[in-house]
């Protein structure tokens, strides 16, 4: 059981005040007990385990003295109103600090909690010996009363967290704001520890109900109370996120090692230590030069990158934070380019038959000019538009804008077919398949004239749900291909049964097959499996004759690359195929023509 002190000191704590930022709603309290007293100093003082912290204090430069042998400490623990007319008169605080001080004076009223504890005095001190009268000590503890009051108010209106009791990310953001009016230009450092992964909430929720994200917030609460400073602020700023502000006297790599101490203490005590991953963020800033938002995301920034790190531990990296709020603006801003035409278009690169030399189909690509940014890699916006929402209505468009486009050339008498890259979520969407059915019978093209790229590891994610998509398109005539074979999971046991026609190499296996023997012989045996197996084989990334000539001795069926054409704009893609049609019959090998005739 609890020894009184340790309640009241429990009790202290858990109003979660000390060392916070000053407060108007205090000082008003405090300077209405100097103005009745005509005391030149008045402080609202909370009695902590070693000190005498004042929360409020008018006439006083200091913000904390010791404990021993000043008279709030009396005030908290008998919580009882303690007059003392002249402090040198009197045994018990004849020799105190505040006597040495030149204090006389001193009269302080209790700030007791509902439950009985001590917090400390609201007191009214003078350099002058003087006696107080019934009327001021009621007022003063009336005003005592107001101070607790003051409490129990920010307490309860939205300014604590009711689970782990905990100041929370409202009363963070306003203590943050104050301290860089009080200290400004100060180099700080904060500290956010994200106790569990989003799929490991989301799988503990599922398992165990709500009350699992309540147990590990109260257990997470206690370790960092237990592991922390005393004297640090924590503050419970999201569901699973806690966040501490670093002593101004703690060396960065001090405290790194106390909050690594910490994660150990909760790695191997925690009753679910097996089903979470905490990580920690750090984020070092100076006081007023980024708002308490921005301080809290860094850090927060931080702790995501931690996930990746062996130690679980990160410090904020401007970079890594740059790179994700861009593909974060660009996901925002590509729903806007969907909707306002102009920003997104497609552009087309031919696909030659090796055999013939001849332009057999091409490969719709999709571009975005930013209107802010200018041309946005596909490489970049891609990948994170195909992870969100937008995946969906993006496919739509690009499969709307191609085979619009492949029905005006059909129109102009060019027999080409079109591939078009679909995505991993694509083949998990219901009526995926009904849509594209729709799209090609509203341009009136055949289903074998559109061919869809997928990847390997898109075809494993949900393999089952997956392979059943792939063969109700293969059952309508769509030509279906294997996109960036040999850079994902590579398992021909597993590809055999899908119903695809087409494999396409990766460019990555271009590069060094011109001079690489070892390089060569993987590319060789890619081809001649992947043919063993049924499929036609095209290689992507082919930039120079030699590459080409070497593709052809391995019989390779198909080929495009920056050797042949660039992606090219629609009208320009048809100049470039009358052009190129001119040249045929055209026979790739030692003989060819010339690059610039070939890719004319």
């Amino acid at each position: 059981m609890l020894s009184n002190e340790e309640a009241r000191l429990n009790a202290l704590h858990q109003l979660h005040v000390l060392d916070t930022q000053p407060s108007e709603g205090f000082d008003r309290i405090t300077r209405m007990a100097s103005h009745i007293f005509q005391a030149p100093i008045a402080a609202v003082s909370l009695t902590d385990q070693d000190r005498q912290w004042f929360k409020s204090r008018v006439g006083v430069e200091h913000s904390s003295i010791p404990r021993d042998g000043a008279p709030c400490a009396a005030v908290a623990e008998s919580t009882g109103m303690v007059v003392v007319p002249d402090l040198l008169a009197d045994p018990c605080y004849a020799d105190s600090l505040l006597a040495r001080s030149g204090i006389r004076f001193y009269a302080g009223a209790p700030l007791v909690t509902r439950e009985g504890y001590g917090l400390g005095s609201l007191c009214v001190l003078d350099t002058q010996p003087r006696q107080a009268k019934p009327a001021d000590l009621a007022a003063l503890s009336d005003l005592a009363g107001m101070v607790m009051s003051q409490f129990e108010l920010e307490y309860s209106l939205g300014r604590v967290d009711q689970l782990s009791g905990l100041p929370n990310r409202l009363q963070f953001l306003e203590d943050m704001e104050k301290l860089a009016e009080t200290h400004p230009e100060e180099p700080r450092v904060l500290v956010l520890i994200d106790i569990a992964h989003t799929d490991q909430i989301s799988r503990g929720v599922r398992a165990m109900g709500i009350s699992f994200i309540d147990e590990i917030v109260k257990e997470t609460a206690q370790v960092i109370r237990d592991s922390m400073i005393r004297k640090r602020p924590i503050y419970h700023v999201s569901t699973t996120q806690f966040a501490i502000l670093a002593p101004e006297e703690m060396e960065q790599d001090a405290y790194l090692e106390l909050l690594g101490a910490t994660m150990a203490h909760l790695r191997e005590n925690s009753q679910f230590r097996f089903l979470l991953t905490a990580a920690l963020g750090v984020a070092p800033f100076v006081t007023g030069r980024m708002t308490p938002d921005n301080i809290l995301r860094a850090a927060n920034s931080a702790a995501q990158d931690a996930r990746s790190s062996e130690t679980q531990i990160s410090v904020y990296s401007p970079a890594m934070d740059q790179m994700h709020r861009r593909r974060f603006d660009l996901l925002n801003d590509f729903g806007a380019a969907l909707a306002q035409p102009g920003q997104l278009r497609l552009v087309f690169q031919p696909r030659i038959d090796l055999a013939t030399g001849q332009c057999v189909g091409a490969e719709a690509l999709l571009r975005w000019a930013h209107p802010r940014l200018g041309a946005i890699a596909p490489d970049e916006f891609i990948p994170v538009v195909e992870q969100s929402r937008l995946s969906k209505p993006i496919t739509d468009w690009v499969l709307d804008t191609a085979l619009s486009q492949l029905s005006r050339w059909q129109a102009r008498g060019m027999d080409i077919s079109l591939s078009v890259n679909i995505s991993a979520i694509n083949l998990l969407e219901s009526d995926f398949v009904e849509r594209v059915k729709a799209c090609l019978a509203g341009h009136h093209v055949q289903p074998g004239k559109l061919e869809l790229e997928v990847t390997e590891s898109a075809m494993m994610q949900k393999s089952d749900y997956a392979r059943t998509q792939l063969q109700a398109l293969r059952a309508v005539g769509v030509c279906l291909a294997i996109d960036d074979f040999g850079t994902g999971y590579s398992s021909l046991a597993y590809l055999q049964q899908l119903p695809a026609q087409v494999v396409k190499v990766d460019r990555a296996f271009m590069r060094g097959i011109e001079d690489c023997e070892r390089e060569r012989s993987l590319v060789r045996s890619l081809i001649s499996l992947s043919q063993d197996l049924g499929y036609r084989v095209v290689a992507e990334g082919v930039e120079t004759a030699m590459a080409a000539e070497v593709l052809v001795e391995m019989k390779c069926d198909e080929a495009q690359g920056y050797f042949f054409a660039r992606p090219l704009e629609a009208e320009d893609f048809v100049d470039w195929l009358i052009a190129h049609r001119q040249l045929h019959p055209v026979i790739l090998g030692p003989a060819c023509a010339e690059p610039a005739l070939l890719s004319a």
